[in-house]
């Protein structure tokens, strides 16, 4: 995959019909998502349960674009075999999932993906800077994970400040929650080249309809571009 500094958009499934993933991510991709993003929650470390490996690979046959793995699990090390065994493209973990994370992002570029790592909303850019050599792209929670649907916390600041550590590596800055067409201008003029969008991409739209798709995309997108 070329590093690029484009926006990217990442249509969340958490907010597609449970059942009908295989169309659902079809219909996402025909209608201009640039990534899948999918979001293993394990009842733990979030207040909520969703995928596990045998699901992902599920998705991973529909997936054409990057598959866009995102773990809000503890612990992380005992699962990233799995979760490449699936078809992750990107398998992000959360720095504040485990006491090692150094050696968590070696595992998981180790095992043949692309490593992210992601960062609650109280928790400092700081909290990463001594990982930016092993990782391929930063996640910045907006919300509290655990649910879809949340509003976006502004952490402008924090994307700015992760921008100007990264400085020239090729690492993507993915923002992760609350994202639509009024909040991704903010988050894209702060640094961020990575959109994940839920609700604001499916509401109003289904597989039988999914003209509605592309054009919240195309919103997110053009709102996002607009402010860089």
């Amino acid at each position: 995959m070329t590093f690029s500094r484009h926006i990217k958009i990442a249509p969340s499934i958490l907010s597609a019909d449970f059942a009908d993933f295989g169309r659902e991510i079809q219909a996402i991709e025909a209608e201009g998502a640039d990534w899948v993003h999918v979001d293993v929650m394990d009842g733990h470390f979030v207040p909520n349960l969703t995928f596990g490996p045998p699901a992902v690979a599920a998705f991973r046959r529909h997936v054409k674009t990057v598959m866009d793995v995102h773990l809000m699990i503890s612990p992380v090390d005992p699962f990233i075999d799995a979760y490449a065994k699936a078809g992750a493209d990107i398998l992000t973990a959360h720095v504040e999932a485990g006491a090692h994370s150094h050696r968590t992002m070696q595992a998981i570029r180790g095992a043949g993906m692309m490593a992210g790592v992601a960062l609650n909303p109280g928790t400092s850019a700081e909290a990463v800077e001594d990982l930016l050599d092993l990782v391929d792209l930063v996640c910045v929670m907006t919300v509290n994970p655990g649910f879809g649907g949340q509003k976006f916390i502004d952490l402008t600041g924090k994307i700015r400040k992760l921008r100007a550590m990264i400085g020239d590596r090729p690492v993507h800055i993915e923002i992760d929650g609350g994202v639509d067409v009024t909040t991704a201008p903010l988050v894209a003029a702060a640094g961020a080249d990575v959109l994940v969008a839920g609700s604001a991409v499916f509401k109003g739209g289904s597989v039988d309809n999914p003209g509605v798709y592309g054009t919240n995309i195309r919103a997110i997108r053009a709102a996002a571009e607009g402010a860089i």
